[in-house]
């Protein structure tokens, strides 16, 4: 998987994405439990996410892989005037940093982790990168959304004047996984397109399984909720977010 070329189009592709529910849920989380406001956002991307929170008054930092994603993340920072430090890390080694309030990874961005290692790795670098009381926030593929949404449409597609996509599901080689197989046309002028492919691999968990990892970790579990509800997943849900605190 490469963000090489992708992170070019990734904000055209993602303007209908829930930016504005995960700010309010991290908002409305971080009040609850009477939190600071020292956050950091690993698996940034563009740092849309990590922008909007700063604008609310977070102090934020973002982490991704992608030097491409976080160029765009810096300037789109500072036309928005907003002060946030991004740093390109892997979010199973990321740091030292000072302990943060809040540590999230949304957007699906743990599903990139392949490895059940990888997973239990990022768990406790969140862990210990968070401060006593401090929370963490995430949120993965359903078991369904693989099963029933990727695999059973397997194909997807939208047509745009600038950027063009066919997007294609297919199993993947590990259990509850997905091969995402993207090409893109890109107008380069009138009439003129250029195709760029790209392979993106995902990887999901039950719930049970997150949670004991979360548990080994040494976190509390506080909430498992699905699709931007404060309700309990059922068999249908697509997005399920877990809240846990060490």
């Amino acid at each position: 998987m490469t963000y090489e070329r992708f992170a070019s189009w990734y904000d055209q592709l993602m303007s209908d994405a829930p930016y504005d529910a995960w700010c309010a849920l991290v908002e409305r989380t971080v009040t609850s439990y009477h939190n600071g406001k020292r956050l950091l956002d690993l698996g940034c991307g563009t740092g849309e996410l990590a922008i909007r929170l700063a604008e609310k008054g977070f102090d934020a930092t973002g982490v991704d892989l992608s030097e491409q994603m976080l160029t765009i993340a810096q300037m789109k920072a500072e036309e928005r005037g907003v002060h946030v430090l991004f740093y390109q890390q892997d979010m199973r080694h990321f740091g030292p940093f000072e302990p943060f309030d809040t540590i999230v990874i949304f957007c699906d961005s743990l599903n990139y982790l392949l490895e059940d290692e990888d997973v239990i790795t990022t768990f406790s670098r969140v862990y210990d990168q968070l401060r006593p009381g401090g929370l963490f926030l995430f949120d993965v593929h359903s078991l369904f959304k693989m099963e029933h949404i990727f695999l059973q449409k397997e194909t997807f597609a939208s047509n745009d004047e600038q950027v063009s996509y066919i997007w294609n599901c297919y199993p993947g080689s590990r259990p509850y996984s997905v091969e995402h197989e993207l090409t893109f046309f890109v107008q380069l002028e009138e009439g003129v397109y250029e195709r760029v492919d790209e392979i993106h691999v995902q990887r999901t968990y039950d719930v049970a399984q997150y949670e004991t990892w979360l548990k080994d970790a040494g976190f509390r579990l506080l909430h498992v909720w699905a699709d931007f509800t404060e309700q309990q997943p059922t068999n249908e849900s697509e997005r399920i977010f877990f809240v846990a605190q060490k």
